[in-house]
C-alpha cells in the first residue's frame, strides 16, 4: 500500500488533484478530487452498512442573498441522511484558501440549523481511512464545541 501524498499546507495543490469520473454506489459521478472519491467510497459503505440511510454528492446550491460583492453562493461536498431523516453536510477539503473559508463561514452565519462538517486532509490521514465515520463524529464534536 503506497503512503498518502502529504498536501504542503501553504502551497495551493489546485491543478494537482485528479478530477474524474468516478462508479460509487451504482452511480457515475463527476468528483473534483481523490479525497472526494474516498469519502464517497466510505459514505456509501456506511449506507450498505445501514449506517446512514443515504448520500448524495453536490446535491444542493446554498445562496447568500444579502450579499453584494465576493463569494455569493456556496455548494458543499456530499449531504449525508441520517437514519432518523434529518441530514448534515460535509466539505472535503485538501486545501483551505480564504474563498473557502469565507464561504463556509457565510454558510454556518446565513443557514445556522444545517449542520456542516468540514473534513480537512489530516483527518484523513491522521485516521489512516479504516474509521471515517469516526473522523465525522470526532469532527462534529469539535465543530459543536467550536461554535
Amino acid at each position: 500500500m503506497r503512503p498518502p501524498i502529504v498536501l504542503n499546507p501553504k502551497t495551493n495543490p489546485k491543478g494537482k488533484s485528479k478530477q474524474a469520473w468516478e462508479c460509487v454506489g451504482g452511480h457515475r459521478i463527476y468528483f473534483r478530487s481523490q479525497i472526494e472519491v474516498r469519502v464517497a467510497n466510505h459514505l456509501q459503505a456506511l449506507q450498505d452498512r445501514l449506517q446512514i440511510n443515504s448520500w448524495d454528492y453536490e446535491p444542493e446550491t446554498f445562496w447568500f442573498l444579502e450579499i453584494k460583492r465576493g463569494v455569493r453562493s456556496y455548494k458543499p461536498d456530499f449531504k449525508v441522511t441520517r437514519l432518523n431523516g434529518t441530514h448534515y453536510w460535509v466539505e472535503v477539503k485538501g486545501f483551505m484558501d480564504k474563498k473557502s473559508a469565507t464561504k463556509i463561514k457565510r454558510f454556518r452565519k446565513y443557514y445556522p440549523k444545517e449542520e456542516l462538517i468540514v473534513l480537512q486532509s489530516e483527518v484523513f490521514y491522521k485516521n489512516s481511512w479504516s474509521s471515517l465515520y469516526e473522523a465525522i463524529v470526532t469532527e462534529r464534536k469539535n465543530n459543536v464545541e467550536t461554535q
